[in-house]
């Protein structure tokens, strides 16, 4: 009975010791802090995929632009070719008409009231008089009814591809958009003093430091003199100057400055000039990044670009292979 009460006094102790162990660990914080480098992780990840966005946005403007301007003409074209066709409507009818001079025209005047140029010619097809119309009036204008309807249909694609390029404008906004809120929400959970090591940690690799001279002239020394003189200022998705770029627009700009022009996106700009090995590369040659290419900077000799990297960096000075390298190009 003794060994049985000393077994049941052990086993008493041993269970409150562990209840007392466990009572003491210290408490999972309900609300912990977000660990600075994932954050940086996520908010890098965030600002590229808003690039990204932003950057389709740019092609998708680029598109938009032809599209408007190619819809336009064949606009023009489609009523040019129906005044010409609604002016052999009127010789036909006219021929028909003389055809049957002196007896009910009751037809022709169904025929000259006709809605669309299938409805005539349908209508000319039931006249007896048909085959003594001239043959080469009816034929040419048999040409030329096809020919509008063509040019019908290309406009109906043309405005069709229209609507699609705009609502794919407005869907890459909103992804840019979205991103970004996503970024500064997750910065603004940061305190002051992390939030302080994160901008640190973000601008490491880079620096706003100016090179004392650039081995640089012609053309390219206006190119590249514009985009050093935008260091520091401000990251803005869609900006082209003058206090606010994204990447495009300040490469853009840049070049425009020496009398050249690029389109506004960085994948566009990628086939806008002389190709060029890293190895070749010379001060105001441009160099793109990523696969697709969602990001350009501009060479500016000594192994650094000038770019503008993000919202949290802004215009800046780079290595010229601190991001995937994908090519670089020569403008003019």
């Amino acid at each position: 009975m003794k060994q049985y009460g000393r077994k049941r006094i052990l086993a008493g102790l041993t269970s409150t010791i562990a209840i007392i162990g466990i009572s003491t660990l210290p408490a999972a914080p309900s609300n912990a802090e977000p660990d600075i480098d994932d954050v940086k992780a996520r908010v890098d990840t965030l600002y590229h995929q808003a690039e990204q966005a932003s950057e389709r946005y740019n092609d998708a403007k680029l598109k938009l632009d032809d599209l408007e301007a190619d819809l336009s003409a064949l606009k023009a074209d489609e009523k040019k070719q129906q005044a010409k066709v609604d002016s052999m409507t009127s010789a036909v009818s006219d021929a028909v008409a003389a055809q049957y001079e002196g007896q009910d025209i009751s037809t022709t005047g169904q025929l000259v009231l006709s809605n669309s140029p299938d409805e005539f010619l349908d209508d000319l097809n039931t006249l007896s008089a048909y085959n003594d119309v001239q043959a080469d009036t009816v034929g040419d204008y048999t040409r030329e009814s096809d020919a509008l309807e063509i040019r019908r249909e290309a406009t109906e694609e043309r405005a069709d591809e229209l609507a699609d390029t705009k609502a794919d404008l407005e869907s890459n906004k909103d992804e840019a958009d979205d991103k970004l809120a996503e970024a500064k929400k997750l910065l603004d959970k940061l305190e002051a003093e992390e939030r302080a090591r994160f901008e640190e940690e973000a601008s490491r690799g880079s620096t706003t430091r100016l090179p004392s001279n650039v081995p640089v002239s012609g053309r390219a020394a206006a190119a590249v003199n514009y985009a050093l003189g935008q260091v520091g200022d401000a990251y803005v998705y869609g900006a082209a100057g003058p206090s606010a770029f994204d990447c495009s627009g300040l490469t853009m700009m840049a070049w425009a400055q020496a009398g050249v022009g690029l389109p506004h996106s960085s994948s566009a700009q990628m086939g806008s000039g002389t190709s060029v090995s890293s190895s070749d590369l010379k001060p105001g040659d441009l160099v793109f990044y990523y696969s697709p290419v969602s990001h350009v900077g501009m060479y500016i000799g000594g192994g650094q670009i000038v770019h503008a990297a993000n919202p949290g960096s802004g215009v800046t000075i780079a290595g010229v292979f601190s991001m995937p390298f994908s090519g670089a190009v020569r403008p003019g």
